[in-house]
Formats: structure tokens, C-alpha cells, sequence
């Protein structure tokens, strides 16, 4: 981040627009009712639409002012030629609320640059346009806010374009010398200066867009089946000892279900059936019995001791834990008592259970959201504020599409307030409008529609959606798989499926989930349902991870190297910067990712390039083609590629690349890129490589 200068006074038209417009200005949330965001360390663009009337240049400077006074300005250049679409990139690494604003003015020396480059080797107007240039560099050399050594070099140049004795060709470059270029760049001369109003961005701790998580069900871990067809559940203490095992796949995020008592009212049997035996568990969605509500712990789990310790256990390990939130109740849960205002009432006098078409939950009620909306609020924030005083800073919300948006807004900015590291993930599978609207009004991550895209087609529109067109509010957390999804793509695709899902997921955002038994390649679904048979919401399920392992059955390995591929790859941890290529095959996505060094934090660029064969059934050949300058290697004709799964190595080019991808073995190639002699070009200011944007 470059030093800024000392603030001018904007120039204002009549109208306010200003002398320079200065429109469109990013990033921004549409409707501007809520704040764009970011978290911590990830690299934002910014930027704007500006003009002016006629022909003379403009040029533009991005100006920030972090949480703690810091301030910094960085130049905007142009973007698509003739839009007037400048900017920059510019990463925001402390958490909290930032302000930015773009200064436009009349870019005096590039417009005489323009012009002189013209009328010069013409020979018109010679004396005339050499007098202007000296007039600007005159300017220069008696400006205190320049160094002295810019103003000494100015002055030299000033009294060069008044030498008539030197060719005026030669006075030209002169002027514009790289010393010169440099010292203009680094303060430009402008008039018309013009400033936009300061804008906010909310930056939040790293955790809050980027991570890898795990999901189990604590009580699975170490269940036993007794003799008698009863059970011994798992405990907060059995699942402990699952915890290192997560870490060394490398996950950051430990999700677990519910952990509340379980209503016996309706309860669930094996795969959602409504005959459960004395002996089945039921759904942990069926929140509260006699043992209490949303804020006690199943008694088969154990006491919040047992929870304290298992929250230990997982910080010590590195890991997050990530608790459920759902805001709905069994038939037992004592607010149906002690206030059944809350739900809904049928005209039978009957409490109407939650439904979603075909599937129906007799177990649970839903909250009745407009009964008593100043109640349920305070109860909601009683209940969180109690988690997090336990240890808890993730909550993973449960169909918070099913509640009122504004009810939101206010429980998240209330509780953010009072803890800003506190991250909700919107776990809401509806419409775009509600999905945005959830992450627009607080939730730090949603789920997505990643599940149900699967062909290249369908990724390339759904990728570019997630990392250029919402990116200022909408953070995505890709999930592979869970508890009530298993796609026919996983269902018939086998292992090959399994791999490419979670290469895809691990790489095109920063953050990803598995739900445990993914990497068994548990793909057996329910007869007439997209989830896996014996689903565990409803029963136990010990699994034994290290058998499969020894017998080669587990791409726990390959999960694994995914999460250090992307620990050792900057790019990867960031959601902004995901660009397609082109391949020739309809089968093969290709995108890369690419962190300029300034951002890094390795001194050294970094760039990935993904190769995937999405047809989990086939071995495809094809050639693939590139834009090199979205991964820093503007105008490179050839690059070295090393796969970061096999290790081989390959000099590619521009175009023609042949790949062939066999699903049976490898059916991605993760591509760590590198200038082929190591050397990277040199950084444009704005952060990225000159001639990339």
C-alpha cells in the first residue's frame, strides 16, 4: 500500500456530481443498504467508472483508511478498453470496519504526453506544445510535497524542453523517461481534482471466508451395539479422540449436529421412517424433551463439562468447533408449554409440523416468526450469547430461509456487535434472491447450488457467479456432500466422482466441507431419495476410517494432500480472483488463480492452474488454451506446470496444450505455475501484473 498524500478539497460542480464523474463505484452491495465485506487478508477489487468531457485524460487513485488510522492510496487503471472502468486491487488485513473513497482528476501530463507524441515528430505546433510540458514540469519542481529529488529531476526537464538547441524528439523523451514515468506515477499531475464520498467494507477474521471443515455426529463416534439390539452412544469424550485424525486431513472447522436432547414425540426411525423403535435415537434436528432445550446437551453426549473438554481438545488440535443452530422444537421441547405462542395453530387444534414437499419432518415444529417477534428474539440471543460464552464462535444455521430476513439482520448485527469474530454459516438451499438476501443482511458464509453443478457448462457459469458477481456479499462455503444430499453424481459416478468433487470444491473457493463418510465413498442412497441409505440423522453410524485406509478404500490421503495444496497455495485461500480458460473438450474445465507477490505473503507470486475432467466415467483428451496475463504471465509465449498431485512437470504455452485425463487414475491435474527461466514480471502498482488488467 502506497503512502497517501495530504487530502485536497474536492471540486464540486453545482450539482454535487463533482468536475470529474466518478460512478458505479466498487466494491458495493446493490440497493447499497448493507456494507460490502471482506475478511481478513483477502485482496478486494476496487474501483469505479470515470470520465470527463472531450478528449484530455483522466486518471484515478483508490484512497483507504483502516480500523486503526492507517491510511494508503493505490493508482486505478484502466480495465476493459472503453468502458471507463478503472481499478485496483488492494488487500485489507486488519478486521474492521474500513472506508474508501476514489479521487479522479484531469491526468494534465498524460494528456500532453498524448499530444506531444503526436504533434512533435509531425513538427506541428512544436513551441507551443514543448511550452506546456515545460509549464507542468515547472509546476513540479516547486512542489514541497515532492521529494527533493523528484523536484531537482523536474527541474531539469523543464529547463531540457526549453532548450532550443536540442531536437524536440529528443526533448520528448526526455520527459519521458522511465526516472520521470516513475516520479509522475508516484504523484501525478492533476487538476480538476475530484473525490467520490467515503464508502465502508466490514473486513472479518480470516475464518469468516476461508477454511476447510469437517462434519460429524458425535454420538457415531465410538457407538456400540449391545446385545440386546440397544445401543451405547458415542460421547463427547469417544469423539475426542476422532479430533487429531480431522486436523491430519487438515481441516480448520469441526461441524457437529445439534447436540440438544432429542424429542421421543414422533420420533424418526431408520431412514426417516415413522415407526422408530425403543432403541433408534432420532433426528438431532428434533430439538428438546424432558432433559431441556436449545441450551442443554443430550444427556447420551454427556454434561457441559464433557463439552468444555471436547472444545479444548479440538483448539489443541487446531481445530474450530462449529455448532448447529436450529430454531425449531420438538412436540416434547418445553416451549411448546411454556410458549406455544410460538408456533402455529391449526384449525383442528393442532401445531402444524414443518414441511418441506415431499419431504415431512413430524418431528419438529417450526417457529412461528410473527406471534411474538420481540420474545423469539430475546430468546435467540439469550441462547447464542450462552454458546459463546461455553467457547462457541460458529454457528451453522439451520434453513434460515424458513425465518424472516429482518429477524436476522438484527440477531447477527446484534451479536457481531458484541462479537465480531462470531461467523454464521446460512445453511438455506432456496431461491438466489433469498440466498443473496441472507448473506446481504450478515450470515459470513452460505451454502450454495455446488452440489447440483456438474458439468463443465454448469460450473463455468456457476464459478464465475461466486468469485466475480457476488463476491462483495455472498461468501460460499462448497460442500461435497451432507447429511441429506447425495447427488446421482456421486451416486454413480464411484470414486472418480468423489475425487473430482472434492478437487473442484478444495480449489475454486476458499472455503470447502465434507460430511464424514465422504471419504469412504458412501454413495448407496435411500430408494427414492437423494441422501445415503441408513441415513445417520436417524441412526448410529460407527465407521471404521483406519480399516478403510489399510485396504485403500479411503481417499483420506487425497483429501489430505488437498488441504496442504491449499495451505502451501496463497491463491487458493482467496474467492476474487478465479479465471476460465478454454478447453476443447466439453468435459475439461480449466480455471486458474493467481495472488500477485505484493499479497502473497511469499515475496513470490503465486499461480494454480485446475484441469478437471468432470465426466467421472470416461479418459478424455483434449487440448486447452490459456490467457496467461489473469496468472501473471502477461506476454509469456511458454510456462512451466508441475502437477501438485503426481509431481510431474510440463512446459505448456499459450495454446494447444494436450491433457489427457483418465477418471480411473487421476482425473485432475492442480497445476503449480512458474515463469519457465523463474522469473516473474514486474508488479504494476495497482497489484497486479503490468498489462494483466
Amino acid at each position: 500500500m502506497a503512502k497517501t498524500q495530504a487530502p485536497k478539497q474536492p471540486t464540486l460542480s453545482d450539482s454535487g456530481l463533482g468536475r470529474i464523474p466518478i460512478l458505479d463505484i466498487f466494491p458495493s452491495v446493490p440497493g447499497q443498504r448493507w456494507l460490502p465485506k471482506a475478511f481478513a487478508g483477502e485482496v478486494v477489487p476496487f474501483g469505479a467508472v470515470v470520465f470527463r468531457e472531450g478528449h484530455d485524460a483522466v486518471g484515478a487513485r483508490l484512497e483507504v483508511a483502516g480500523p486503526s488510522g492507517q491510511r494508503g492510496e493505490r493508482l486505478l487503471t484502466p480495465l476493459e478498453p472503453g468502458t471507463d472502468r478503472y481499478g485496483a486491487l488492494e488487500q485489507l488485513g486488519e478486521e474492521g470496519p474500513w472506508r474508501f473513497r476514489i479521487r479522479a482528476y484531469a491526468d494534465d501530463f498524460a494528456t500532453w504526453q498524448h499530444t506531444a507524441s503526436i504533434k512533435l515528430p509531425a513538427g506541428l505546433d512544436v513551441d507551443v506544445t514543448l511550452a506546456i510540458g515545460r509549464e507542468l514540469f515547472e509546476a513540479g519542481r516547486v512542489d514541497q510535497a515532492r521529494s527533493d529529488a523528484q523536484r531537482v529531476l523536474f527541474g531539469k526537464v523543464a529547463n531540457t524542453l526549453g532548450d532550443a538547441t536540442i531536437d524536440p524528439v529528443e526533448r520528448l523523451a526526455v520527459a519521458t523517461s522511465p526516472a520521470v514515468l516513475d516520479a509522475i506515477a508516484d504523484r501525478p499531475f492533476e487538476s480538476l481534482t475530484t473525490y467520490s464520498e467515503w464508502r465502508e467494507i466490514t473486513v472479518e477474521r480470516e475464518r469468516a471466508g476461508s477454511g476447510s471443515w469437517y462434519e460429524f455426529f458425535p454420538r457415531s463416534i465410538g457407538a456400540k451395539k449391545n446385545a440386546d439390539g440397544s445401543w451405547t452412544s458415542g460421547t463427547f469424550r469417544t469423539a475426542a479422540k476422532r479430533l487429531p485424525e480431522v486436523a491430519a486431513m487438515g481441516f480448520d472447522v469441526l461441524y457437529m449436529p445439534p447436540i440438544h436432547p432429542i424429542g421421543r414425540s414422533f420420533r424418526k426411525g431408520p431412514n426417516n421412517s415413522l415407526d422408530a423403535g425403543p432403541h433408534d435415537p432420532g433426528s438431532p434436528w428434533a430439538i428438546g424433551g424432558p432433559a431441556g432445550g436449545h441450551d442443554a446437551i443430550h444427556p447420551d453426549l454427556g454434561t457441559v463439562a464433557d463439552f468444555s473438554f471436547f472444545l479444548k481438545q479440538a483448539a489443541k488440535a487446531g481445530l474450530e468447533v462449529a455448532l448447529d443452530f436450529a430454531l425449531q422444537a420438538s412436540p416434547d421441547h418445553p416451549w411448546v408449554t411454556e410458549h406455544p405462542e410460538w408456533f402455529t395453530t391449526l384449525p383442528d387444534g393442532s401445531i402444524a409440523y414443518a414441511e418441506n414437499p415431499p419431504k415431512k419432518y413430524q418431528d419438529i415444529y417450526p417457529i412461528n416468526f410473527d406471534n411474538d417477534p420481540k420474545g423469539i428474539r430475546r430468546e435467540t440471543l439469550r441462547l447464542l450469547r450462552y454458546w459463546i460464552k461455553l467457547g462457541v464462535r460458529i454457528f451453522r444455521v439451520d434453513n434460515p430461509h424458513t425465518k424472516p430476513l429482518d429477524f436476522w439482520e438484527y440477531v447477527i448485527h446484534t451479536i457481531n456487535a458484541e462479537h465480531p469474530e462470531v461467523v454464521f454459516l446460512a445453511e438455506a438451499f432456496t431461491r438466489p434472491a433469498i440466498m443473496q438476501g441472507l448473506a446481504k443482511v450478515g450470515y459470513q458464509q452460505s451454502y450454495t447450488y455446488f452440489t447440483w453443478r456438474n458439468t463443465k457448462e454448469e460450473l463455468e457459469e456457476f464459478l464465475q457467479g461466486l468469485s466475480h458477481e457476488t463476491a462483495a456479499f455472498f461468501r460460499p462455503n462448497l460442500w461435497v456432500n451432507t447429511p441429506d444430499i447425495l447427488t446421482q453424481y456421486l451416486q454413480f459416478g464411484g470414486r472418480a466422482a468423489y475425487k473430482i468433487r472434492a478437487a473442484i470444491a478444495a480449489t475454486a473457493a476458499p472455503t470447502w466441507a465434507v460430511y464424514s463418510g465422504y471419504e469412504l465413498i458412501e454413495n448407496v442412497a435411500r430408494p427414492g431419495a437423494e441422501e445415503n441409505i441408513d441415513n445417520e440423522k436417524y441412526e448410529y453410524r460407527p465407521r471404521d476410517f483406519a480399516l478403510a485406509e489399510q485396504t485403500g478404500q479411503s481417499i483420506a490421503p487425497y483429501i489430505t494432500r488437498l488441504n496442504e495444496i491449499r495451505r502451501d497455495h496463497p491463491a487458493l485461500r482467496q474467492l476474487r480472483n478465479l479465471d476460465l480458460h478454454w478447453s476443447d473438450d466439453d468435459a475439461i474445465l480449466v480455471y486458474s488463480k493467481y495472488i500477485a507477490a505484493e499479497f502473497s505473503g511469499t515475496g513470490t507470486p503465486d499461480a494454480v492452474i485446475v484441469v478437471a475432467n468432470v465426466d467421472p466415467h470416461s479418459a478424455r483428451e483434449t487440448s486447452v488454451h490459456f490467457d496467461v496475463s489473469t496468472f501473471g504471465l502477461a506476454g509469456a509465449e511458454q510456462f512451466r506446470v508441475t502437477d501438485l498431485i503426481t509431481g510431474a512437470s510440463w512446459i505448456w504455452g499459450v495454446s494447444h496444450n494436450f491433457v489427457r485425463l483418465d477418471a480411473f487414475t487421476e482425473p485432475v491435474h492442480i497445476l503449480h505455475v512458474e515463469p519457465v527461466d523463474g522469473t516473474w514480471p514486474e508488479t504494476h502498482p495497482n497489484g497486479a501484473d503490468k498489462a494483466a488488467h
